[in-house]
């Protein structure tokens, strides 16, 4: 950990080893707008504590499948509204709506699971055959 990160300053470099994602990751989160690093003099990035938090959010957002478009919106609605209010509005919105699509994935799945059992149970009833007809061919001989 550098001494920049005791103070709560983090080099672009430290938070993508940190958050194991590439520094053109965040160079584009940047770029849409998600995050807004502060900038020395010369021109580097450098990131506080809050923008840390930030990435996490996002990177949470895109583990449960969240768009980068849903999760600007979540994070926006938070500097326009303090008391969290109107995210956690929206935020229970888009979760609901995920937790739909998860529903109809498992769904699904689960169907997709049962047809490849039924194939699989009839493939064995063939073999099965199958080796019974040789069974009875090689005792013959």
């Amino acid at each position: 950990m550098s001494s920049s990160t005791h103070k709560g300053i983090f080099t672009i470099s430290e938070l993508a080893q940190e958050l194991d994602i590439s520094t053109r990751t965040i160079r584009y989160y940047e770029e849409i707008g998600l995050i807004l690093p502060q900038r020395s003099g010369k021109g580097t990035r450098y990131y506080t504590r809050s923008d840390r938090a930030r990435l996490k959010l996002i990177l949470r957002g895109k583990r449960f499948g969240f768009s980068l478009h849903e999760i600007k919106e979540m994070i926006t609605l938070f500097d326009e509204d303090r008391t969290g209010r109107k995210q956690l509005q929206r935020t229970i919105q888009y979760g609901e709506e995920k937790i739909r699509e998860l529903d109809a994935r498992i769904d699904e799945l689960i169907r997709l699971r049962e047809e490849i059992l039924e194939f699989k149970t009839r493939f064995e009833e063939k073999m099965a055959s199958l080796e019974a007809v040789e069974g009875n061919r090689e005792s013959k001989e």
